[in-house]
């Protein structure tokens, strides 16, 4: 970015600041107390009041040193760069991320202070998915001075690279700060391929393939050495296949796994924003979108790609010029969105009151059908209660998929007016044309989702309303059967489907005690999340906590699922992934229940895939998070990729400690592949102590808590050395 800037004619002072300059240089004093205290009396005195409340006096602040507020910072020409503070305590960080109600403290205030009033900043160029400014206290939308990012920013421009395919976070940037969102490309995309134990069992069943038929006896001794080479290795559990299975059975499901790991789409470094990637990288990235976009012209796929990067660029110029950004739609390339290309524009995500689209409803009842077919294969009955994790971003660009979803599975459907091709009520199909028992739907809602779908939220509350309403047997409408003979207030609490956490609030309650390691067992996980989840919406209830209820709901549950959009992501990406997913685990097992865990897969729309939540985290660390392609990418990217190879870990930790079933072997895998290979281990020494310091840490945690049983004693004593090395 820096190298663009100062190519474009902007004073970069000759170079851009490193990682290490921004995370370990010591902080420099910008603003004395009695300075600060001037210009903290202009901000609004209701802020003030908080502030004070919720922190004291100024210099009680840990940035103040000496009577002066201290930040790290490096001056380059023109341009200041920063690491944005914490608006809390660092110890409490993931925490207070999205805290509706808790104030930026002292430092924070005093960072934007320094910047508008003391440096006077013509623009802020906030980098990174998402900043805190954005989600500080104040109004959801049509701010006022009050609210605190107004009162901070104070107009200042705020111009914020996204990557193109997250509407959801990019739409609240624009809401409240009035934020140019500039869309930049995903990360170039590859075939995971096969490396390490899975690369010779392919060979070998080439050679079975080629003796089945002609040699018997050699084609049965290589089956026997092919099943106990992938037993040894652990691919033949991650099949799912059973102990007592046929030996024709166990090969074909080993044949099939190795091919869905080998198709497993993984990033091959991260995109360099206003930089096209590299010819090799360029080829994969085109042939994935001509895969996932096939009616599009071809010729016209590659330009728009190759215009992508000089786009951002000026994008970019055009924003710190004042001059106007050409507006263009969010959305994910690898799923079809042709029409996000090139980036380099405002985005925009669809009208809310759209949602959902024809088109969603289509692709939903594929998604229903590939869902039920499963629960049917592994449990020999049809689903009749069902957990679904709905997300707010993913609803911003699929159209709302996953609502339609929730509705099919219930035996209903959207019903449009013609002119405006909006949603204007439900169609309740009868028994005799559904065919099937209603699956009674439970919606985990996001914060996003609750800020963003309000209309949503009332439909699919009327939706369930009238199903409960019908006349038809307890086994086919467990909804009915609920509500049956109930009136008033017990029928309103017996029919809330709608949940999540409370009004302004975000995450699923586990993501801080997961990050802090503030918990003791799997159950105090399953508590946070069922009392960071037990607020419900719809009509009359307006996100009232009613924990029992909820619990109630996560109780009777057959299933969980969890769906994904697109293959640009996957579960081990963020977090948020094993404090949502694993969070319901955990309060589930909490319960004393066991429902089937379901990872929806529809990043190809015409052929979804059902597989369970173990299937698919066996699946992605055999494909991605322990693959010597990907972890080679990270590594062309410096700090930034260390940390991305460390935050995978931490998520794997995360659904190590909130699943019911052990990923003793995934562990093994990460293991080997990082810390435990000399040259990745050298690496992460050198280009980002403290994530390389995190992620053995993780480790060390994991063997602790019985979460992980590595299977070579040099394992600990490697981890105790990394101990002694910091």
């Amino acid at each position: 970015m820096f190298s663009l800037l100062g190519a474009a004619g902007y004073d970069t002072g000759g170079g851009a600041p490193t990682a290490m300059m921004l995370t370990q240089a010591p902080p420099q004093p910008v603003m004395t107390l009695a300075e600060y205290a001037a210009r903290f009396a202009a901000l609004p005195e209701a802020l003030r009041a908080r502030i004070h409340a919720a922190w004291g006096e100024a210099a009680a602040d840990p940035a103040v040193v000496e009577k002066w507020f201290t930040f790290r910072y490096t001056r380059c020409g023109g341009f200041w760069v920063a690491v944005q503070p914490d608006r809390g305590f660092s110890r409490d960080r993931r925490h207070s991320y999205h805290d509706p109600d808790l104030p930026p403290r002292h430092a924070y205030v005093a960072f934007y202070l320094w910047l508008r009033e003391v440096e006077k900043i013509h623009a802020l160029l906030h980098l990174g998915t998402h900043g805190t400014l954005e989600w500080l206290p104040g109004k959801a939308v049509a701010l006022s001075s009050a609210c605190t990012p107004a009162a901070l920013a104070r107009g200042l421009p705020v111009i914020n690279p996204f990557i193109v395919n997250n509407p959801g976070e990019a739409a609240v940037a624009k809401r409240r700060l009035g934020a140019v969102t500039i869309g930049h490309l995903t990360p170039p995309l590859k075939r995971a391929g096969s490396h390490g134990a899975a690369t010779e069992l392919e060979r070998l069943i080439d050679e079975y393939s080629a003796a089945d038929g002609l040699d018997r006896r050699r084609a049965m001794l290589l089956r026997r050495e092919i099943l106990d080479r992938a037993e040894a290795a652990g691919l033949l559990a991650e099949t799912g296949v059973a102990r007592d299975a046929p030996e024709d059975e166990a090969l074909a499901r080993l044949d099939a796994y190795l091919c869905d790991v080998k198709d497993l789409q993984i990033r091959d470094g991260l995109h360099v924003f206003g930089r096209a990637p590299a010819d090799e990288r360029r080829m994969a990235l085109l042939e994935a979108l001509r895969r996932a976009c096939p009616a599009a012209d071809p010729a016209r796929l590659k330009a728009d790609l190759d215009r992508s990067a000089p786009a951002e660029a000026a994008a970019l110029c055009a924003a710190l010029d004042g001059r106007r950004v050409a507006p263009g739609p969010a959305g994910a390339p690898t799923r079809g969105r042709a029409d996000v290309l090139p980036t380099g524009r405002n985005l925009f995500a669809i009208d809310p009151r759209a949602v959902p689209t024809r088109s969603a409803l289509a692709l939903a009842e594929a998604a229903a059908a590939d869902l039920l077919r499963r629960h049917l294969q592994d449990n020999g009955d049809w689903p009749r209660t069902l957990v679904l994790d709905l997300w707010g971003s993913a609803s911003l660009r699929t159209g709302g998929e996953d609502f339609c979803l929730a509705l099919v599975l219930m035996g209903a459907r959207p019903v449009w007016d013609e002119g405006s091709a909006r949603v204007t009520g439900i169609e309740v199909l009868p028994l005799a044309v559904l065919d099937r028992p209603r699956v009674d739907v439970t919606l985990r809602i996001s914060g996003l989702f609750r800020d963003t779908f309000e209309t949503q939220i009332a439909l699919f509350d009327a939706a369930v309303r009238l199903i409960a309403a019908r006349d038809e047997p307890a086994d086919w409408n467990q909804a009915a059967a609920a509500a049956r003979g109930l009136e008033g207030a017990a029928l309103r609490r017996a029919t809330a489907r709608v949940y999540g956490t409370a009004p302004g609030d975000y995450g699923a309650g586990t993501t801080a005690p997961l990050a802090d390691g503030s918990w003791h067992d799997r159950a105090d996980l399953g508590d946070a999340y069922l009392a960071g989840s037990a607020h419900a919406y719809g009509r009359d209830l307006d996100g009232a906590a009613d924990t029992a209820a909820f619990a109630a709901r996560v109780a009777g549950a057959d299933a969980f699922v969890h769906a994904q959009d697109h293959a640009e992501t996957d579960l081990l990406d963020s977090p948020e992934y094993a404090a949502h997913a694993g969070g319901f685990a955990a309060a589930a097992d909490r319960l004393g229940q066991s429902p089937a865990l379901y990872h929806l897969d529809t990043s190809q729309p015409e052929a979804p895939r059902t597989r369970t939540l173990g299937e698919e985290l066996a699946r992605v660390v055999r494909g991605r998070a322990a693959n010597p392609a990907w972890i080679a990418g990270m590594m062309r990217h410096g700090y930034r990729g260390a940390a991305e190879i460390a935050r995978t870990l931490e998520t794997l930790c995360g659904f190590a400690a909130t699943l019911p079933q052990r990923l003793d072997r995934q562990f093994d895998l990460v293991f080997d592949a990082t810390i435990g290979d000399a040259a990745v281990d050298a690496f992460l020494r050198a280009a980002n102590p403290q994530a390389r310091a995190a992620m053995a840490a993780r480790l060390r945690e994991a063997i602790r808590r019985d979460l992980w049983r590595p299977r070579r004693n040099t394992v600990v004593a490697a981890l105790d050395d990394s101990e002694d090395s910091a």
